[in-house]
């Protein structure tokens, strides 16, 4: 079986394949990531991205930050408890980081986009920053994806037009949407308004049909009480919220 070793970044949200992931990066621990990558040719900067099940993206650095009660905590585990790989859900995403920006305080602006599903099966944290071995797993698009496909991009227009308001344009065209029933199963995961346990149930899905049919799911629930609710601010479809570490 094919697996692979990288940097991981845990962070308190999950990355899809083609979600761009903005990050601004000053723990040290990250900011020895980011220099180890810059080592790397351009297209080869790569790191894998878990969401955290038990644990604080960024660890407590002095009382008050972040919890008042907290004690300071140093190393690439720290925040994670023991067993780092007890805190991380076991299905994460390899992020290619198209930029990698120095500043000159030693911080550094990334921009990454994620690109294929990985199962964490180890996590190292003996060096500066974790690093864990990753499987690689496979796109199958199961039975009758296409279909449902369609039925989950019109159940999200109806979707976007509650978040929208019912006075107000959509927030897409149709000619703004893909037809490939994978990239739309991952593009809805993302833009969707969901809690991180409910995103990642939708990344590791077994295949496309079964995202797909989750997210029609969701989605005419999640339609069904916006219609009740006042207006609502939108997701972006391609992008994240940045995230501090």
């Amino acid at each position: 079986m094919t697996t692979v070793r990288l940097p991981l970044f845990p962070l308190n949200s999950v990355l899809f394949p083609g979600l761009v992931l903005p990050l601004n990066i000053f723990e040290e621990r990250y900011r020895a990531m980011m220099r180890e990558l810059l080592k790397a040719p351009e297209d080869e900067r790569r790191f894998a991205v878990v969401a955290i099940r038990d644990g604080h993206e960024v660890a407590p650095s002095a009382p008050g930050m972040p919890d008042p009660t907290a004690r300071p905590e140093r190393g690439p585990a720290a925040g994670f408890g023991a067993d780092p790989a007890d805190a991380f859900h076991k299905v994460g995403c390899v992020a290619d980081a198209a930029t990698v920006r120095e500043r000159p305080d030693g911080t550094f602006e990334v921009l990454a986009t994620g690109t294929t599903r990985v199962r964490l099966t180890s996590v190292d944290a003996s060096g500066d920053f974790l690093t864990a071995v990753l499987e690689p797993l496979a796109e199958d698009p199961g039975d009758g994806s296409g279909a449902l496909a369609e039925g989950v991009l019109r159940s999200f227009r109806q979707y976007q037009r509650r978040l929208a308001g019912a006075r107000e344009r959509t927030l897409t065209t149709s000619g703004d949407l893909p037809d490939d029933p994978g990239v739309v199963s991952y593009l809805v995961a993302a833009a969707m308004m969901l809690d991180t346990p409910t995103k990642q149930r939708l990344l590791q899905a077994p295949d496309t049909a079964s995202r797909l049919r989750d997210e029609l799911r969701l989605l005419r629930s999640e339609t069904a009480i916006i219609r009740h609710l006042p207006s609502l601010p939108a997701a972006n479809l391609t992008h994240g919220p940045t995230s501090h570490n």
